[in-house]
């Protein structure tokens, strides 16, 4: 029988990739006290691997519900992870060297096509949060990663739903946009989640990360720099700059 003095907890609609970033942001979501509602974009992306990532981490913090929506970006393309582009291994923005400017990898408007799907839930089932893992110190420098971005996206939602222009305002978390990967491998052993349950990489060789893009790299730098073990299966060894 349920107790009707027991408060129901808050829901959040999670943008759940398989990523390590976005494990940790739904941890985060869960330590605040939300119910997770667990979205996860098929989107036709070269690594699609991730998904099963993203479905064994719903199941491993208990979401309340987890949605796999298909979308077909292939059929825009202008990505390395959307179109018949080769993904870039061993990158100048992850050595240190001259800024290369936005790489390949980005895919156009991505985040917000996922954060509007993710509103879109959210107004749908009285969720009021949306989390999601972009880091604006990642090396990427995507412009949807970065704080502006977060904050148009909250305006947005606020004269653009039902809900917003009603007083009801929604808040998008990015409880990761100030941290290192160090800082998010660390959070995510404080969190006591298998870090070995996420998928980084862009160019998947078989079952292994291929340890050549910057996105392998930059995940293993993480482990290091935090002094953590990497648990991560690697086709090739990520080099150390």
């Amino acid at each position: 029988m349920t107790d009707p003095n027991r408060t129901a907890r808050p829901k959040a609609v999670v943008l759940l990739s398989g990523g390590l970033d976005s494990m940790v942001a739904a941890a985060l979501a869960q330590e605040a006290g939300y119910g997770l509602l667990a979205l996860t974009v098929n989107y036709n992306q070269r690594h699609l691997v991730e998904l099963a990532s993203a479905r064994q981490i719903a199941a491993a913090l208990g979401a309340e519900r987890h949605v796999v929506l298909p979308i077909d970006l292939r059929a825009f393309g202008g990505s390395s992870l959307t179109a018949d582009i080769d993904v870039p291994k061993a990158g100048a923005g992850l050595d240190g060297e001259a800024d290369p400017g936005i790489p390949v990898t980005y895919v156009p408007a991505r985040n917000t096509i996922f954060l509007s799907l993710a509103l879109g839930w959210a107004e749908a089932d009285g969720a009021r949060d949306l989390f999601l893992g972009i880091n604006a110190l990642d090396y990427s420098g995507y412009p949807d990663c970065r704080p502006a971005f977060v904050a148009a996206f909250e305006t947005l939602a606020a004269v653009a739903t039902k809900a917003g222009v009603e007083g009801d305002r929604f808040t998008v978390h990015a409880p990761l946009l100030a941290m290192t990967k160090a800082d998010i491998v660390r959070e995510a052993a404080r969190l006591g989640l298998d870090a070995g349950m996420s998928w980084s990489c862009y160019d998947p060789q078989g079952g292994d990360h291929c340890g050549l893009c910057d996105s392998c790299r930059l995940r293993h730098r993480g482990f290091e720099e935090a002094g953590l073990p990497d648990p991560t299966r690697y086709a090739t060894h990520p080099a150390t700059p």
